[in-house]
């Protein structure tokens, strides 16, 4: 794949092809060596039922943490930004961690709900009932996207996940330079370039919004196909935590970008 959830980045969602071939290559002579090698002991592998058990109570801690980070924004107003910080670097290190940890896992999830949680709270003093919109729209494309994989009526393939790509770093892109115009104050609108411009009367955060969704709902496409692999490949048990935080990141980032698309829409 082109572009993948980095997530993903261990061999093990990845490997499988490559070995198949290799032992069909393989001489007569390579075939009764190996036969003649002590066995390994057999380590389990990860399945999906595991993979549903960890992503469950990976999101049980988020929720958890989403309630302190609610209760607590008003008596410690800076703890979800603090939080926030906390869960991007732990990202960062589940991200490059070769092996697999559940105590990081659980640790991220923790802190991105504390992150989530305050955030919301912000929002929903703004925005009165946009949470639990943003909520129920969440679950809807998480809902509809799996129901079409698992069904065989929508998969990963390489023509779409290049259109991804180019989607991707461009709307990263545009995020950035957004960011960038509201810091040094060359935009004074609350949502900088997506409300400030308009496409025939629509603020350009609405004309995006639908290309946003799209985007998140084929990420989550790419998260399932690669822990799909991850059980045809027989990986570790332990990679079952790999896919449980796969599905975090893009599950997070859609409810946050659907929180600021309905806060748009209010506007």
């Amino acid at each position: 794949m082109a572009m993948n959830n980095p997530a993903f980045r261990n061999e093990a969602f990845t490997t499988g092809q490559g070995q198949l071939a290799a032992a069909q290559n393989a001489s007569a002579q390579d075939l009764h060596e190996m036969y003649n090698r002590p066995s390994a002991p057999v380590e389990e592998p990860m399945t999906m039922e595991d993979t549903i058990a960890k992503s469950s109570v990976a999101f049980g801690v988020l929720l958890v943490g989403a309630a302190v980070g609610w209760l607590t924004v008003d008596t410690i107003p800076f703890l979800w930004i603090g939080a926030g910080i906390v869960g991007f670097v732990l990202a960062l290190v589940n991200i490059f961690k070769k092996q697999p940890s559940g105590g990081l896992v659980l640790a991220y999830s923790a802190a991105q709900g504390v992150f989530v949680g305050g955030i919301s709270a912000f929002y929903e003093a703004m925005y009165p009932g946009i949470v639990a919109q943003a909520v129920i729209a969440t679950l809807a494309v998480v809902g509809v996207t799996l129901a079409l994989f698992a069904s065989g009526k929508i998969r990963a393939s390489k023509r779409a996940t290049k259109v991804f790509l180019v989607a991707m770093i461009g709307y990263v892109l545009f995020s950035l330079i957004n960011v960038g115009l509201m810091i040094f104050g060359v935009s004074d609108d609350p949502w900088g370039l997506r409300s400030g411009v308009e496409i025939f009367g629509i603020p350009l955060g609405l004309v995006l919004a639908p290309l946003i969704v799209i985007m998140a709902g084929y990420s989550l496409v790419l998260d399932f196909d690669f822990i799909q692999r991850g059980v045809r490949n027989r990986a570790p048990k332990a990679f079952a935590w790999s896919g449980a935080f796969g599905i975090m990141v893009t599950v997070i980032w859609l409810y946050l970008e659907l929180l600021r698309i309905f806060a748009i829409a209010r506007d």
